[in-house]
């Protein structure tokens, strides 16, 4: 298996993952995961956000030879809060997030890998300031992966903590 569909299959493992919290309880659901931070809804809201992004504006904008931009954080991130808010059911949002990534992730494995690896802006900026590898689709693929865990693990560890309490 190429390296390209191995980052792949790991950015599918997400749509699986989801399947966890179907059982969680509801009064859960909405509730800040922190003091000063979002409910479990807002964070799954915001990577549908993000993958929606991927999917009308990143993708399109690789195949056409463009550099892909990403949007103001603050506000697209506001639209997923206030999108949860917005009375949508858990199930709803879980189903809603599963069929996002897996559109995303079909629409991924269709890309010939010379396109994957492409070197490529990102608003503008050819290196990541971080790590100086050039960017490509496959390099945001594999930032998204690290962003996928982050809020995995916000919401195991407000989860381990609400069984304890």
């Amino acid at each position: 298996m190429c390296v390209e569909t191995t980052i792949i299959n790991e950015f599918s493992n997400y749509s699986s993952w989801l399947n966890t919290l179907e059982d969680m309880e509801e009064t859960l659901w909405s509730k800040p995961i922190a003091k000063g931070k979002w409910s479990v809804s807002e964070i799954i809201a915001h990577i549908i956000n993000w993958d929606n992004h991927l999917i009308s504006e990143v993708i399109p904008a690789v195949q056409s030879g463009k550099g892909m931009e990403f949007p103001d954080f603050n506000t697209h991130n506001k639209t997923a809060s206030n999108y949860a808010k917005s009375g949508i059911s858990k199930s709803k949002l879980l189903e809603e997030a599963k069929n996002t990534r897996k559109r995303l992730v079909k629409e991924l494995n269709e890309l010939p890998n010379e396109l994957l690896n492409k070197s490529i802006t990102s608003n503008g900026v050819t290196h990541c300031p971080h790590t100086g590898t050039p960017y490509s689709l496959i390099y945001i693929v594999k930032e998204f992966i690290d962003h996928d865990h982050h809020h995995k693990g916000q919401i195991i560890q407000f989860l381990k903590k609400k069984t304890i309490d």
